[in-house]
């Protein structure tokens, strides 16, 4: 009866207040929906639910990720404690150091050059001699120096032919008393490009070569297999001494693996990013060996992507050799790789210390290790590695990194999938609330990229790219905050409009849970791809989601609260410091290259795509925080303030982009060549001729900044396009004519070499296929172009280059490179053309360009001149060329 009066009386209440027009709705039941109160309530009211205050969160977050970075710092400073004394059996940096001061005392080492192929030479055999009397009884040093002379295609630059004459390698090799049949190879090259000293590539891996040798040759403990110490004495003429000796050298057949010794930057950590193909049993060598170890498979992949225009003898040993190896590269300070800046007073005594550690220790494992001679048993197999800081080396199989993914991704989706179609009753609206988080997600990534491009395309058009290149944060502050103040915006919108009735602690628990979808979305695609990077992406599965597995339980019961912020921060530590770091590693690498990338790629849009990339992977685990804040109204305030205050700064020209400092130079690269041009027709009559200084800036920003002060180089003296010719008629040294699309030609007066280019037909035959085949004799300087472009109907079929199939470059027309050491006999080389039909301006077009980088011939008193009023932040390097086409 009591329990029947109650009820009576709450019905009349109920019915009181619907007469007096309050309809009050019944309070919120326990629901995980988002339109009630997450806790639910209990009797006496609701449980205070805790929201994260901006003034709190905001700093807590940037503090956060400055304490990140400042590890990242730390780890990539920290080289290693000071050098020992260099006893026996100890790598003396020192030792090293006094090698390298005197390589690059001599000079350029141009191939071709006295510096180059006697010099230098002559002193690497002298220190050979010098370490070959003090070794033990327990080695045998042989020496030979090979001058091969040979050709090869290769798909680099977009496809060109190579062709070497007597060009110099200097071989050495030690092995245990009683001989060895299998040996590791150690590469290094001597030679430097034009113009340059070349510390850092590559004669400090050279240094640090003579002194393993020393080290090594001094122990009383005989190794197991041979050393071959390769000083290679022309790879700037893009790898072909390298060529030269894999190919023709007698002992070449006897190497098992390889460790080549690179530069693309100076100083710093060497990375290791290449090995292989395959191979999984050298990865572990490093790993095992390397005392300092700086690795990454995404380096690796980067690099073999091609996206980098760069390549290494590390090519020539696994394509013409099949043979594995290890390719290790210093990559610091890249703005003064390649100039005049690279001496060796800039390389730090700890980074030669750390290379020689490395480098010893692991050829000594290798020499020692049964699995060399049986290297093919091991071959099988692709490896996942990366370095933890530079403390230690995580290597395993790509095939158990492939199960681990697969497998961690499908933990991820049983989660994913558990919590959103539970309840079964609510399971398409958890769906639809799920995927309209991940969808916003996505939206706010895509219009971050489309906006932070078109800010990096609008400094482009106003003449201000590269202004970060002297002042790498003002890209942080210019296109980093616009892509944060983006994210944070359309988030912040969303919440305000779209979610205005939901929950804030159920909007950031959906919103953590679909940052984790797109990312285990991605680890799927990126395993299924086969790419060994994948490894990243497991990082960013794995621990948030026992970061919330961790702070569920906190988050559930009490929100935000500060226990939780910090749990939530110690369980995200790992991805966030490895991509911290991997980010890093990336940006010093592309940063410089940005400053050598050619007048066609823009700058800042490139960057831009970096930090947006970086952007939106950092802020992927707190865009659940947008969600629990009260408020980000400060957040966007201060963000735009700064990115409007370097925006204007930017577009007022107050960041000049190049430096002349003496410490720490960033250069404007700028190539001048004086040229005398001569084109002849098909009866060998000369139809027109020019001389002039033809100008190349390699970056995007053309000669805007050199105008000023020389004014004659300006856009009304743009390079001409010759339609006509093989490569507009251009002396190209290198096929990178896509590359620079916008070059200058100043008009100039008639240079006469001392030593001209000499050019014959010796026979022109028609085949028995009927075919054209054409012979040519060339001699000339150490540095020859040779262009080709068959006419319209005919096809060059073949050639004597080579392999005897003619690779095309970028645009149809042919390139072949022509280097020679000290001395050569003269070029023979025959091409072979069909034609469907007469022609009567003929079938072929044929030029070839001299170059002159060395001695009397190579800087004209003019070209000096000019040279001469180039501001001193730039790097101006100049040589003499002719140029000469004719019609057959």
């Amino acid at each position: 009866m009591e329990r029947s009066a109650a009820a009576v009386r709450r019905l009349r209440a109920s019915g009181g207040r619907e007469r007096n027009g309050d309809r009050r709705p019944p309070p919120p039941s326990r629901r995980e929906d988002g339109e009630g109160d997450l806790q639910g309530k209990k009797r006496g009211g609701p449980r205070r639910r805790l929201v994260m205050g901006e003034a709190r969160s905001a700093p807590l977050v940037l503090l956060y990720l400055l304490a990140l970075r400042a590890l990242v710092q730390v780890s990539h400073r920290q080289l290693l404690s000071p050098p020992g004394r260099g006893g026996e059996r100890e790598f003396s940096a020192q030792r090293a150091r006094g090698y390298l001061d005197n390589i690059t005392a001599i000079g350029p080492r141009t191939v071709g050059s006295p510096e180059n192929e006697v010099l230098t030479v002559n002193y690497l055999l002298e220190q050979i001699k010098a370490i070959e009397t003090e070794s033990t009884d327990a080695h045998k040093i042989f020496v030979d120096i090979q001058r091969p002379t040979g050709s090869f295609s290769i798909d680099f630059l977009g496809g060109f032919t190579s062709y070497y004459a007597n060009i110099t390698n200097v071989v050495v090799k030690l092995e245990p008393q009683g001989g060895a049949e299998h040996a590791v190879l150690s590469n290094c090259h001597f030679d430097s490009v034009p113009n340059t000293p070349g510390a850092s590539d590559d004669a400090v891996s050279c240094s640090v070569m003579l002194e393993i040798l020393y080290t090594l040759s001094k122990s009383s403990e005989p190794l197991q297999h041979a050393v071959i110490f390769l000083f290679n004495g022309a790879e700037e003429n893009i790898l072909q001494a390298s060529h030269g000796f894999i190919t023709q050298h007698k002992w070449a057949k006897s190497i098992r693996a390889f460790i080549n010794l690179e530069a693309a930057g100076v100083g710093g950590k060497e990375l290791v990013f290449q090995t292989g193909p395959e191979n999984p049993w050298l990865v572990q060598a490093y790993v095992f060996a390397a005392k300092h170890p700086f690795a990454s498979v995404v380096a690796q992949e980067i690099f073999q992507s091609g996206i980098i225009p760069a390549d290494t003898d590390f090519r020539i040993y696994r394509d013409f050799g099949n043979v594995p190896g290890i390719d290790l590269a210093f990559i610091e300070n890249g703005y003064i790789y390649h100039t005049k800046y690279d001496t060796s007073d800039r390389i730090l005594t700890d980074s030669i210390q750390r290379a020689g550690d490395n480098i010893l220790a692991v050829l000594k494992y290798l020499a020692t290790s049964d699995m060399l001679a049986k290297s093919f048993e091991y071959r099988h197999g692709n490896v996942v590695f990366f370095d933890v800081l530079g403390l230690f080396v995580l290597a395993y199989p790509a095939r158990v990194g492939t199960i681990m993914n697969y497998v961690i991704a499908a933990i991820a989706f049983l989660y994913l999938g558990k919590k959103v179609l539970q309840p079964k009753n609510r399971a398409i609206n958890n769906l639809k609330k799920f995927f309209t988080a991940f969808g916003l997600i996505l939206l706010s990534w895509i219009s971050t990229l489309v906006t932070v491009l078109t800010v990096a395309v609008f400094i482009s058009l106003i003449g201000r790219s590269l202004s970060w290149y002297t002042h790498f944060y003002v890209s942080v502050f210019l296109y980093g905050t616009a892509a944060a103040v983006k994210l944070i915006l359309v988030h912040t919108l969303a919440k305000k409009f779209y979610y205005k009735n939901m929950n804030d602690q159920y909007l950031g628990d959906v919103f953590f849970d679909a940052s984790l979808m797109v990312w285990s979305v991605v680890l799927a695609m990126i395993t299924h791809i086969g790419l060994c990077s994948a490894f990243v992406c497991t990082l960013w599965v794995a621990f948030p989601l026992l970061t919330k597995l961790m702070t569920h339980k906190e988050f559930r019961q009490k929100g935000a609260t500060m226990k939780f912020v910090v749990v939530y921060m110690l369980g995200m530590f790992v991805p966030y410091l490895y991509m911290m770091y991997l980010s890093w590693t990336v940006f010093e690498m592309f940063t410089p290259i940005m400053g050598r990338s050619g007048s066609e790629i823009p700058p800042d849009v490139v960057l831009a795509g970096f930090i947006v990339a970086s952007t939106m992977i950092l802020s992927s685990y707190f865009i659940n925080f947008i969600y629990l804040v009260k408020s980000t109204k400060t957040t966007l305030i201060t963000l735009t303030a700064v990115f409007v205050v370097t925006l204007i700064l930017v577009c007022s020209g107050i960041f000049f982009p190049y430096s002349s400092d003496a410490d720490n130079p960033k250069p404007k690269r700028v190539f001048l060549q004086h040229t005398n041009r001569r084109f002849h027709d098909l009866d060998g009559n000369l139809v027109k001729s020019d001389s002039g200084i033809w100008i190349n800036g390699f970056d995007y920003n053309g000669i805007s900044h050199i105008t000023p002060l020389v004014p004659e180089i300006n856009d009304t003296i743009r390079t001409p396009c010759e339609e006509r010719a093989p490569f507009c008629g251009l002396p190209w040294i290198l096929p990178v004519h896509f590359m620079f699309r916008k070059n200058w030609y100043l008009p100039a007066s008639e240079i006469f070499p001392a030593s001209p280019i000499h050019f014959k037909v010796l026979t022109k035959e028609l085949t028995p296929w009927n075919s054209l085949r054409l012979s040519f004799e060339v001699s000339g300087p150490s540095h020859m172009s040779l262009y080709i472009r068959p006419h319209e109907g005919s096809a060059l079929s073949t050639w004597s280059l080579g392999d005897g199939t003619p690779v095309a470059s970028v645009g149809g027309d042919y390139f072949v490179f022509y280097s020679r050491g000290l001395q050569a006999s003269p070029w023979h080389f025959w091409i072979e053309l069909t034609a469907s039909e007469k022609h009567s301006d003929g079938i072929v077009s044929l030029a070839i360009a001299a170059h002159y980088f060395f001695g009397e011939d190579q800087k004209s008193p003019q070209l000096y001149a000019l040279l001469e009023r180039f501001p001193n932040w730039t790097f101006s390097s100049g040589w003499s060329c002719t140029y000469d086409l004719f019609v057959f």
